[in-house]
């Protein structure tokens, strides 16, 4: 992995980040158009103790998949990714209301949001910005809402990747970030499913913003 002078510098991580995505748009979509993620969809849905149908953010939808299986569901997603190319497809496949924002600025409605599914997104955030944004996605949750975040994991190394900006924590770093944000761990989970674990590159994990807060 790459490690430039610049790896904190929060406007080239953005730029060269999204100008990946933008670039590879339509390949992306048609590489990833049939994962199976069911389980993770699942994770995040099952803790949720709202009355359905839930308001959910996919942070960081990409071009759509999973809003469209969360729409199917009777649910009321609304999609956010910081890639125009992405942002426009999303619209177009899912239906859904989709927010192009830039994950290292943010502009959420506070205690809007049932569950927060970041799948494949929050690794993109430098971990010296990761504290702030996981903070603003605790203030767009409701009094009990849940995030559910999936990330290639690794030994806290962050740096370029072929282009992309990527931060690969391990799963203690990882819960000391999101439990200094405010939030309880409900679960975590090593994917794919049924593989040794050196064969399971994805830590998924699931936590929830208390209710008295």
């Amino acid at each position: 992995m790459e490690q430039p002078s610049d790896t904190h510098d929060s406007s080239a991580v953005s730029s060269a980040t999204l100008e990946y995505y933008n670039q590879r748009a339509e390949g992306f979509r048609e590489g990833t158009r049939d994962h199976d993620v069911s389980q993770n969809i699942a994770a995040l849905l099952q803790h949720i103790e709202a009355t359905p149908p839930f308001t959910l953010l996919d942070f960081g939808c990409g071009p759509g998949r999973d809003l469209q299986t969360f729409k199917r569901l009777g649910h009321t997603p609304i999609g956010l990714d910081g890639s125009a190319q992405f942002a426009q497809m999303a619209r177009a496949d899912s239906g859904c209301e989709v927010w192009q924002q830039d994950f290292l600025a943010l502009d959420l409605p506070a205690q809007h949001f049932d569950g927060v599914y970041a799948n494949a997104s929050l690794f993109h955030v430098p971990g010296g910005e990761l504290p702030r944004v996981l903070r603003e996605l605790y203030a767009t949750l409701k009094p009990g809402g849940v995030l559910f975040a999936s990330n290639p994991h690794g030994h806290n190394e962050e740096g370029w990747n072929r282009g992309r900006f990527g931060a690969y924590h391990d799963a203690d770093t990882w819960r000391r970030y999101v439990t200094a944000a405010g939030f309880a761990e409900l679960m975590q989970y090593y994917r794919p499913a049924g593989l040794p674990r050196e064969q399971q590159p994805w830590l998924a994990t699931v936590w929830r913003r208390p209710r008295d807060c």
